[in-house]
């Protein structure tokens, strides 16, 4: 049954990215992938924190998996690997941490004289790091296996298909 959680989470992932495929007019016959490359992404960094991997190196992973299949999804498709590889890796972007945040700093402000304002200072300065290092990780998830492929312009790169 836990088969069953993964596909969900994939189907919602891949959900998620087809919405910020379409609000970023991205073509038309690279939707499909997009939300494929969202899916598979997604689904490895919530196995990856199942297995109980930290959510930054899970989401480092789900990224660079998402980074190095768009590079090959724009070769097929004759696309930037961007239009693939920044909608796919948005629904990954840590909400709740930087929401919570958020509301720390909102209570901080509002009550300073709290009893428990040291501990509402570590939430909110550990929430906010956590939003700040997993938006790293996906940055550099999604970048580091471009700047390593690329050498000229997509345009220019020839792949060569045995029995041709």
């Amino acid at each position: 049954m836990e088969y069953l959680f993964y596909l969900e989470k994939g189907i919602w992932f891949g959900l998620a990215a087809l919405g910020f495929a379409i609000l970023f007019n991205v073509p038309p016959r690279t939707i499909l992938i997009v939300s494929i490359l969202a899916a598979m992404g997604g689904v490895t960094r919530l196995y990856l924190v199942h297995s109980g991997a930290s959510i930054l190196m899970a989401s480092l992973a789900g990224a660079s998996l998402i980074g190095v299949l768009s590079i090959q999804a724009s070769h097929n498709k004759h696309a930037p690997p961007l239009v693939f590889s920044i909608p796919a890796v948005i629904p990954m972007v840590p909400g709740v941490f930087a929401y919570q945040a958020i509301l720390g700093l909102i209570n901080l402000s509002t009550n300073p004289n709290a009893p428990d304002y040291t501990q509402i200072l570590t939430g909110t300065i550990s929430n906010g790091l956590n939003a700040i290092f997993i938006l790293m990780a996906l940055a550099v998830g999604v970048a580091v296996p471009m700047l390593i492929t690329r050498k000229t312009s997509a345009k220019h790169i020839k792949i060569v298909k045995k029995g041709n």
